[in-house]
């Protein structure tokens, strides 16, 4: 007569792996208070056009001094949402919803911020987590962005 083979303790196979079950964690520079002073400062921008506008000024100069490499694909839409915050600020659109608007805010807050998560004089890595935190942004905004460039085109 055979010996039945017993189970081990527990219901698990010997030598089987356990499995984690992966959450998605956020990004560390979304994580970070770098972050977070962007978006304190998105709630206080999107009430002053004045606040704005200045806002609108260093990100595109500094937009038009970065590399764009760490931007990947995603460069096209940072350039759109400076345009929609020149637009909003300007009072000529106001079809973004509260919360994409704030959104874009924090991510040019960011974006000009140089002592982020990785300051800006690290070369090329100091652009690595802007590029995250625009990509997060675009990944939220992508349909408010693309009416926005719907608008521009159809508007004028």
């Amino acid at each position: 007569m055979r010996k039945a083979k017993s189970k081990p303790s527990g219901g698990k196979k010997p030598g089987s792996k356990k499995v984690a079950r992966r959450v998605s964690q956020p990004k560390a520079a979304l994580r970070s208070e770098a972050f977070a002073r962007a978006l304190a400062d998105a709630k206080a921008h999107a009430n002053e056009p004045e606040r704005l506008r200045t806002l609108f000024e260093e990100a595109s100069r500094k937009a038009a001094a970065v590399p764009r490499d760490p931007f990947e694909d995603s460069w096209p839409y940072v350039q759109t949402m400076l345009r929609l915050v020149r637009a909003y600020f300007r009072g000529e659109y106001r079809n973004v919803s509260r919360d994409d608007l704030l959104w874009i805010i924090t991510a040019l807050n960011y974006f000009v911020d140089p002592f982020d998560l990785i300051p800006d004089e690290v070369p090329f890595l100091g652009f690595v987590d802007d590029a995250t935190v625009m990509s997060f942004t675009l990944a939220r905004t992508r349909q408010t962005l693309d009416d926005f460039m719907t608008w521009e085109i159809t508007a004028f």
